[in-house]
């Protein structure tokens, strides 16, 4: 019998299922505008502090700071999430922070969503950096084209500074910011007193101190896992040198070949002795003539065992003084990268040299940073030479092939060409079935 499909309705809900009665807690509303930023302030800030618009010390363009009489000036920095990973900000304000009852303050508590996970984080600045490039720009023309620094005093310096989009003189009306700002100059500049009012003028010797004394600072409680790894151990990592005991003959070679082979190989890889100079020459001498009646002594030794062991030695290895002393200047770098002018980061890694100047010897580093460098080329040179010999031996190699087989090609023309015409005739015939001559002579 054919089948029917079944005509029995579908089984319905029970009635006393659990319905859900779970509701929110607080109701969102959609935003009108772009989304809210996440501040974290310090917390000996006051009311009278103030997010302000200052010209940056490294290149000019206008940025935000926190300006606070008590807690001091503020840079922003911003913390965000990777791209791959979204995150947002669910931020709940549970009402007014005087509000004693629990269940007013939950009844005026609001919710905020921010679609955005960065942070801008309050973290302390020098001021010095923030008047530092009106400092190194007051250069008058003297007598022979020599520009020399004249001592200013601290309004002078604050108007040499951009003006557009800069609330510095609004920052300046406050007593406490003001002195702490003329405070850090002192740091920097030399000073004389003019009647009521004191002179500036930029010290590069004190300047130069003022930014290695921070380095210390930063260098000694150990400078980020990224920046230590890139700036300071594979900046002072020397090129690794692979040196072979003993080397087993290859399978398929002569004996000649495997000697004249090890021989390039030490030449390029490590630099030979006096004498492990004389047992190559005697080696690659007498390769050709006395090896055939008994191996030489360097052949022997370099072929004592059939495995090959290789080791490998580092050329150099810093001491800890370099390295804390690159250490040093990675940090040194890292600020003037940030808070000092172009021009004047370059007067200032200048002036590392100068003893004169510069309370830090750094010549122990450059010494070993030179020869460094000189390594790293000789291994990059080496390599190349190495690079030159395999392929000079596999083009000699493929040049014995094709003039082996070029010669093959020759005989077994020179062969066709001596045979008649009769064995060329007999060669086209069809021997196919037929039984061999040798067949009709066995023994019966």
């Amino acid at each position: 019998m054919p089948r029917t499909r079944s005509t029995k309705p579908a089984a319905t809900e029970s009635a006393d299922a659990p319905t859900s009665n779970s509701t929110s807690k607080h109701t969102l509303t959609p935003r009108e505008g772009p989304s809210p930023n996440v501040f974290i302030f310090p917390k000996a800030a006051t009311s009278e502090a103030r997010i302000v618009t200052l010209p940056h010390p490294r290149h000019g363009s206008p940025s935000r700071y926190l300006v606070c009489p008590t807690a001091g000036i503020h840079e922003f920095t911003k913390i965000s999430a990777p791209k791959s990973a979204p995150r947002s900000w669910l931020i709940e304000n549970s009402g007014k922070p005087g509000d004693d009852d629990a269940d007013k303050k939950e009844s005026n508590a609001s919710i905020n969503l921010i679609s955005s996970s960065d942070m801008f984080v309050a973290t302390l600045i020098d001021p010095l950096f923030l008047v530092l490039p009106s400092l190194t720009g007051g250069k008058v023309e003297k007598g022979s084209g020599e520009k020399k620094r004249m001592f200013l005093s601290t309004d002078d310096h604050f108007d040499n500074l951009p003006e557009e989009s800069s609330h510095l003189s609004e920052i300046l009306q406050l007593g406490a910011t003001r002195e702490l700002i003329e405070s850090r100059m002192e740091v920097i500049c030399d000073t004389v007193d003019a009647g009521d009012e004191k002179m500036f003028r930029l010290s590069e010797k004190k300047l130069l101190a003022t930014i290695l004394e921070k380095a210390k600072r930063l260098s000694d409680g150990g400078l980020p896992a990224s920046l230590e790894e890139k700036f300071v151990k594979r900046a002072l990592e020397a090129p690794i040198l692979l040196q072979r005991s003993s080397l087993a003959a290859k399978s398929g070679q002569s004996q000649t070949q495997t000697i004249t082979e090890i021989v390039i190989e030490s030449e390029v890889s490590t630099p030979l002795t006096d004498s492990a100079q004389s047992q190559s020459t005697i080696a690659t001498a007498d390769s050709n003539s006395s090896f055939a009646s008994q191996p030489s002594t360097a052949a022997t030794s370099f072929v004592e065992s059939e495995q090959a062991q290789d080791s490998n030695l580092t050329a150099i290895q810093a001491t800890p003084e370099v390295t804390s002393l690159q250490r040093l200047r990675v940090a040194f770098d890292f600020i003037c990268s940030r808070y000092i002018p172009a021009e004047t980061t370059e007067q200032l890694k200048g002036y590392l040299s100068q003893a004169d100047i510069c309370s830090i010897d750094f010549s122990q580093l450059d010494k070993y940073l030179a020869r460094l460098a000189e390594l790293r080329a000789e291994a990059i040179s080496a390599n190349s030479a190495a690079d030159y010999s395999r392929k000079r031996i596999r083009d000699e190699e493929e040049d014995e092939l094709r003039q082996e087989k070029k010669r093959k090609m020759e005989e077994e023309k020179k062969r066709k060409a001596n045979e008649s015409r009769g064995v060329r005739d007999l060669k086209k015939v069809n021997t196919s079935g037929m039984m061999k001559l040798s067949h009709f002579f066995k023994a019966k």
